[in-house]
C-alpha cells in the first residue's frame, strides 16, 4: 500500500473522530437536560400572525433598440479638486434597461472638450425604478459648460429632463 494514501486515510479518520463533537447534533443528550429547565423560565408569548411571504421579484425583457428615461439633474458642485454632478434617472420603458451608461462632457468657451466622467449602472433599470449616478469630473479653470450622453447595452436612450418624476 502507498505510505500517502495510508497517511491521507489516517488523517480523515482523525478529523471525523475529532470534528464530531463540534456538530450541533452530538450535544443531543446536554440539550435535553437544559429544556426543562429554559422552558419553565420562559414567559407564555402571545400568539401572532404568521408574516406574510414576500412578494416575487418582477423582472422585465431588457429593452432592444430606442428606451427613455427621465432625469432630474442637480447642479455641480466643486468638492476638491472635482467638480460633482448628482443624476437621478426614472426608467420611462415598458422593459430593462441593460447596461445603462451615463458620459458628462465638460467644454470650455472655445467650446472644446476639456474634461469627462462616464459612469454604468451594472445592473438592469427595471420599468419606474429610480437610480441615482455620481459624476466626478476633474476640474479645470475654464469649465463653461457641460453636455450629457446616454446609451445602453441594446441601443440609444431619449432622455426627457423633468422637475419632478410621474407616477
Amino acid at each position: 500500500m502507498n505510505r500517502t494514501a495510508l497517511l491521507a486515510s489516517a488523517a480523515l479518520i482523525c478529523v471525523g473522530v475529532l470534528a464530531r463533537p463540534a456538530y450541533p447534533q452530538s450535544n443531543a443528550s446536554a440539550s435535553k437536560a437544559q429544556a426543562p429547565a429554559a422552558a419553565a423560565k420562559a414567559t407564555p408569548a402571545t400568539p401572532t400572525a404568521a408574516p406574510a411571504p414576500a412578494a416575487r421579484a418582477k423582472f422585465a425583457p431588457v429593452v432592444k433598440g430606442v428606451a427613455s428615461i427621465e432625469m432630474i439633474q442637480s447642479p455641480s458642485k466643486r468638492v476638491g479638486s472635482d467638480i460633482v454632478t448628482v443624476i437621478k434617472v426614472k426608467n420611462s420603458s415598458s422593459g430593462a434597461i441593460g447596461l445603462l451608461r451615463v458620459d458628462e462632457l465638460w467644454y470650455n468657451k472655445k467650446l472644446e472638450q476639456v474634461t469627462g466622467d462616464s459612469q454604468k449602472l451594472l445592473k438592469p433599470l427595471q420599468p419606474g425604478e429610480v437610480a441615482e449616478i455620481t459624476m466626478k469630473s476633474p476640474a479645470k479653470p475654464d469649465l463653461y459648460k457641460s453636455q450629457y450622453a446616454f446609451s445602453h447595452a441594446n441601443g440609444k436612450i431619449d432622455v426627457k429632463s423633468v422637475k419632478k418624476f410621474t407616477e
